[in-house]
């Protein structure tokens, strides 16, 4: 699958993320990567990487095999309606990374019963970290080697029902943003009790890898591995206490739900 020819349409953050991902693979042929952006001049440097930069999306279909939508929802119609008689269902797979917009649309949209998956990535791809949910519609099993083979390179794959999909926007996609800002509070806090915001930065980037680590690696609950560092009369429980006590867990399942509800209003 080395010399699967992939084209993202749509190279904003997210598609630029994908793409970025994808070259710090070296397995990866460049030169079998196509990306498409009406504005080129800032991804104008790709080409120097070997990939094909194009404003032709109708072009940069024709070419490939499996084709990464990655645009905002309310382009996504636009986009199928110029390239939907390119799309060949023996010869393409259409990925769809847009949110809230079901299969079933898109296959109002392309009037065709190509392979179809909508997929999930979050910016993390670009250092190929990503935590990737699919779900497809009329694909075969060579479909889905394909495209998890392509996803797989940017970090880990999970299959779930397209009914999650709007959900694993939320605690994916959107958890990125949550987790940041909340290792920026972690950097603030960290200079309000002594360290430079460099030193901060460093201590808590380190711990917030390590935590995660824990729980990937052992497999565990993350009270298991709170219960660890939670000494009777120590500082760690009045911390966590205290962050309990102003609301911490809560405001941020209280977020993801917002979040969710404004996919589904």
């Amino acid at each position: 699958m080395h010399n699967l020819k992939i084209t993202i349409i749509g190279c904003g953050n997210l598609g630029l993320a994908l793409v970025q991902g994808l070259l710090r693979d070296k397995h990866i042929n460049p030169k079998k990567l196509t990306v498409t952006k009406r504005n080129l001049s800032p991804i104008l440097f790709l080409n120097e990487k070997g990939v094909k930069v194009t404003d032709n999306n109708v072009e940069a279909v024709r070419g490939s095999e499996v084709i990464v939508i990655a645009v905002q929802p309310y382009n996504l119609k636009h986009i199928f309606d110029e390239i939907k008689d390119e799309l060949d269902p023996k010869n393409h797979i259409v990925v769809s990374t847009a949110t809230g917009i079901s299969s079933d649309e898109i296959d109002e949209m392309i009037q065709k019963q190509v392979p179809l998956f909508r997929a999930m990535p979050n910016i993390a791809t670009d250092i190929r970290e990503s935590i990737t949910c699919l779900c497809q519609k009329g694909s075969s099993e060579k479909d889905n080697e394909k495209v998890e083979w392509l996803f797989n390179k940017l970090g880990t794959t999970l299959h779930i029902d397209e009914e999650l999909m709007e959900a694993a926007t939320i605690l994916g996609a959107c958890g990125v943003a949550f987790v940041l800002r909340f290792i920026r509070a972690m950097i603030q806090g960290g200079i309000q009790i002594g360290f430079d915001a460099d030193t901060a930065q460093t201590i808590v980037n380190q711990t917030v890898k390590g935590a995660a680590e824990l729980l990937i690696k052992n497999n565990d609950h993350p009270e298991k591995e709170i219960d660890k560092v939670t000494t009777p009369k120590g500082c760690t429980i009045v911390g966590l206490n205290e962050m309990e006590h102003q609301g911490f867990s809560s405001s941020l399942i209280r977020g993801i739900v917002a979040s969710y509800e404004k996919i589904e209003s």
